[in-house]
């Protein structure tokens, strides 16, 4: 009997049939990539705020002030009192009542010198110039509230991080369509509920539920795509990661045509709902069909395959070989029972966790450039599409472990020469650290593209949603590590970002090269590769 392998070559490696599906799933990288980094707009400082005084709002009403004018009322003689008080985070001990003059408010404040006005803590009653352009304004989450913000996006990474185990389990259990369908539904209605959310615990728990579905449709769409190409095609798993990158590219032009937190969460979030369409168009991946022991079902999707890309399948192909593991559900266990399989699980979970701390660490670290937000998040996406083309040209004539050795080698070296550069010279620094953002988005992307291809196909779902966990656990830390070490030495975090990439680097020359070689099927092919 053949196998998968030689029945694809005759069907098509990489023909229209796969172009198509290659096109429609990579479509995701938009939605996923636009959540991943959504919260830069969803939870944007609002441009002014103020602490109302208690009984602000009815004097106003009977006084017909302007907003303005309440503020100068509230805002003014706290910050001839305190220079450094804005008003935000606190206001005056003070209850504004009918005995207070509209015409000459401040002289309430008796015979207290500017200097000694008594002061308090806000805790509610801000106003803000544009009360729903983000969450911060929506849900209060400023002064003593900031760090919910962060919540926020930690609760997302968690849901991250709760998917890749759960629904990469699931996709290699009931099949990566299915998963894929159904992450799509969830990540839709959760963001819709977002958008909606009566209260900020409502907006953590579906947040939470929206991480989970959103790296359900990532992975599995990642890997639908790995599994129905050729060998010498795999490099669509570099391409597929180029519209992650257009994501980000995208979403300040969103942000900048949609004035609302809300509405930014919607245009990212109902997308999702037109991959449901796939269902029709999109077939079961027929290498996992195959490791279910439903070898007539993949035949026919292969039929299919050659169809539409004007090829001719061989009568005699009636049936092929199947993997003769047995199917099982997958566990941790499977991954780290044989010595080459434990050895690549290890190293891939640590060249997981390294990149993402280290490519988030940068990110933060860069800043904006300019004034502008929207262009300035614009062109931190454009610089990551170098880092793709380069892959695409090398990865394919030299393999897979050496780019992926030396990007994460470049990286750590720039990361040390940034800390010790002078600050004199700003344009080199960046210019250095731009080489390590850089370095360590080819890293970050080859890191994909291996890790399916050194797992078999009866865990390879399982096997890259677990490594690829330990992103979205870098993805946590990261923030905490840099402002807590920036806290001590501005340029420390950039020290332990080097030892990192350096120790990834020796690492993953330990992995077999898998340039030119068929997707392993079982356990046993994976020992055997060199």
């Amino acid at each position: 009997m053949p196998s998968f392998d030689e029945v694809l070559k005759e069907a098509g490696e990489f023909g229209r049939f796969q172009k198509r599906v290659f096109f429609l799933l990579s479509q995701t990288g938009i939605t996923f990539s636009s959540l991943f980094a959504s919260v830069v707009f969803l939870g944007r400082a609002p441009d002014d705020f103020w602490c109302r005084i208690p009984g602000a709002a009815e004097l106003s009403e009977r006084c017909g002030w302007t907003l303005e004018e309440e503020r100068n009322f509230t805002v003014l003689p706290l910050h001839l009192g305190n220079k450094s008080s804005r008003g935000e985070c606190e206001r005056l001990d003070v209850l504004w009542d009918d005995s207070v003059s509209c015409a000459s408010p401040l002289a309430y404040y008796g015979n207290h010198s500017m200097g000694h006005l008594p002061l308090t803590t806000c805790h509610d009653n801000w106003v803000y110039e544009q009360p729903h352009s983000s969450l911060i304004s929506e849900y209060n989450l400023v002064c003593g509230n900031a760090w919910m913000l962060d919540l926020s996006q930690a609760i997302l990474n968690l849901g991250f991080l709760t998917g890749a185990f759960t629904l990469g389990y699931a996709a290699d259990r009931y099949g990566r369509i299915l998963i894929y369908l159904l992450s799509c539904l969830g990540v839709g209605i959760c963001g819709i509920i977002v958008a909606f959310a009566p209260n900020f615990t409502v907006l953590l728990i579906f947040r939470f539920l929206q991480g989970v579905f959103g790296k359900g449709t990532w992975m599995t769409c990642y890997v639908i795509v790995t599994e129905i190409v050729g060998s010498d095609q795999r490099i669509v798993g570099i391409v597929i990661q180029m519209f992650f990158t257009l994501g980000i590219m995208i979403l300040p032009g969103i942000a900048y045509l949609i004035p609302t937190w809300q509405g930014i969460q919607l245009a990212i979030s109902l997308p999702n709902f037109l991959f449901l369409l796939y269902y029709w168009v999109v077939p079961e991946s027929p290498r996992w069909l195959l490791t279910r022991k439903k070898g007539e079902k993949a035949l026919k999707i292969i039929r299919n395959i050659a169809k539409h890309n004007g090829k001719f399948l061989s009568p005699h192909y009636s049936e092929i070989t199947i993997s003769n593991e047995e199917v099982s559900n997958p566990s941790f266990l499977d991954l780290v029972r044989t010595p080459q399989m434990r050895r690549c699980t290890l190293i891939l979970m640590y060249a997981w966790f390294a990149s993402a701390l280290i490519y988030q660490g940068l990110v933060m670290r860069l800043g904006i450039v300019g004034g502008n937000l929207y262009l300035d998040f614009f062109i931190s996406g454009a610089v990551e599409l170098p880092a793709a083309l380069l892959i695409i040209v090398t990865i394919d004539r030299i393999g897979r472990r050496l780019p992926f050795a030396i990007s994460n080698f470049v990286a750590g070296i720039a990361c040390l020469i940034t800390a010790f550069l002078p600050e004199d010279i700003p344009w080199l620094k960046t210019t250095v650290a731009t080489l390590g953002r850089l370095s360590i988005t080819i890293a970050f992307e080859v890191v994909y593209l291996v890790n399916s291809e050194l797992y078999p196909t009866t865990l390879r779902n399982f096997g890259v949603s677990l490594c690829s966990s330990l992103c979205d656990l870098g993805g946590i830390i990261a923030p905490f590590l840099l402002f807590r070490l920036a806290a001590i030495w501005l340029e420390l975090p950039l020290i332990i970002f080097s030892i990192l990439a350096v120790v990834c680097g020796f690492l993953v020359l330990l992995l077999p090269e898998t340039k030119g070689i068929s997707l392993p099927e079982t356990v046993e092919d994976v020992e055997q590769l060199s």
